[in-house]
């Protein structure tokens, strides 16, 4: 008998999930949420969320804690647009990268070498990095100057030279438009599909294609490679690292510094996506990325999963013309929490009851009371006020954090300060 492995899960999630989609589409009679506008947008949102999420599993993964992603991302975004407006997106994009590697040396001097508290370290360069480029832009973009007179200011910088490119994936996306013939069709489930895939490869940002191959990169390097295995121990357990000859110091970095630069190029992404730095524009993505980090687990797949989330509703927000849409999402949650009832009682039917169980149990009537409530809502709200709209990906967000820290794990050492030759 063949096993069933995580794989072959994660595959009939997939599956579940999308024809769940199709039918509260088909039920609601909202087509924005399987539509290719809503994921093209989607795509667009989570890809920084997801690059950032990315520099914090590298950091956390080598055992110092990374919540100065935000600062970090400002940085890659004002150099970005700093150079990109002179040399254009190729200069923008080294650019913005080692302004982030910047920010990441920053953290690794302060915890690794003079061991400052990572928390406090994080929180200082999240107030540097605003800081630095709010003088830099009063500098350099001051009234009168030449970058002033190409179209600067002290909060953004002049467009970027030269366009980048948004191809379309061939065979899905180039000639006859079948994808979007399709999704106009409205079908159940193969319109649905359709709409998925032309969102997901029609005029896709040049910098959406590395971003999404860093994942299956860094699955590779961390866990297949003799330099992956050596970060990884030390976010476990330095101690031991070091007593094997690993240089810890080093390590942690090189983790950190790479960190950094994949922060920088999620602000470097945000540029392109507005030809421009504007002040303001990483709009919290930074920590947004830390939690998709925790929801995935400090993995890369889950890290992928959670940036999709918040992606996916804030894309969900900005399409919908009204709050039908978002509205349709109560339905989702209370269809979700009703399968993770059934799920959690299989597992209790098939143990004895004890100071575990009983724990669940109560995990089990709060999501039994959601359930009820979404469902409760969602058949006697129309419309939802546009406050509650506007932090729907906020408080999903919340949400899922608190269901998945029912199982998380984070690197042993993660935060620990470390000291060469000392015993912990």
């Amino acid at each position: 008998m063949t096993r069933v492995g995580k794989y072959h899960l994660a595959l009939i999630g997939v599956a579940a999930l999308l024809l769940l989609m199709s039918l509260v589409r088909v039920v609601t009679g909202q087509d924005d949420i399987t539509s290719s506008g809503t994921f093209s947008a989607a795509l667009v949102l989570a890809v920084p969320i997801a690059l950032a999420g990315l520099g914090g599993l590298w950091a956390e993964r080598a055992g110092v804690v990374n919540i100065g992603l935000e600062g970090m991302m400002v940085l890659g975004t004002w150099f970005a647009g700093w150079a990109g407006y002179q040399w254009g997106p190729v200069a923008a994009l080294v650019a913005g990268m080692l302004g982030g590697a910047l920010g990441g040396l920053l953290h690794a001097i302060a915890t690794v070498t003079f061991g400052v508290d990572h928390i406090i370290s994080g929180v200082a360069i999240n107030l540097l990095g605003p800081g630095v480029t709010r003088f830099l832009s009063e500098v350099l973009y001051r009234e009168g100057s030449a970058a002033s007179q190409a179209g600067g200011a002290i909060t953004t910088s002049p467009p970027i030279s030269g366009r980048p490119w948004e191809p379309s994936l061939p065979i899905l996306s180039d000639g006859p438009d079948l994808l979007g013939k399709l999704e106009s069709t409205h079908w159940f489930l193969l319109s649905d599909v359709a709409g998925i895939l032309r969102g997901l490869t029609h005029n896709v940002n040049v910098l959406v294609l590395p971003a999404v191959l860093l994942l299956p990169i860094t699955v590779y390097v961390l866990w297949h490679t003799a330099f992956g295995l050596r970060l990884r121990s030390v976010g476990e357990n330095p101690w031991a690292a070091e007593s094997l000859g690993v240089n810890v110091y080093r390590v942690k970095y090189i983790a950190v510094v790479i960190s950094g630069a994949f922060a920088g190029l999620g602000g470097v992404f945000l540029v392109f996506f507005s030809t421009k730095y504007v002040e303001g524009q990483t709009a919290g993505r930074g920590f947004i990325g830390l939690a998709a980090m925790i929801f995935g687990n400090w993995r890369p797949g889950g890290l992928a999963v959670g940036a999709g989330l918040f992606g996916y509703a804030d894309a969900l927000r900005l399409r919908s013309s009204n709050s039908g849409a978002v509205t349709s999402l109560l339905l989702v949650g209370a269809v979700l929490l009703l399968a993770y009832l059934v799920m959690q009682a299989r597992k209790l039917m098939s143990s004895d009851l004890d100071a575990r169980n009983a724990r669940q149990y109560t995990v089990m009537a709060f999501a039994a009371l959601g359930m009820v409530g979404l469902f409760w809502l969602w058949l006697t709200v129309d419309r939802l006020p546009s406050e509650l709209v506007f932090i729907t990906p906020h408080v999903l967000t919340l949400l899922v954090l608190l269901v998945a820290s029912q199982r998380l794990r984070m690197p042993k050492a993660d935060g620990v300060i470390y000291r060469r030759g000392e015993q912990h």
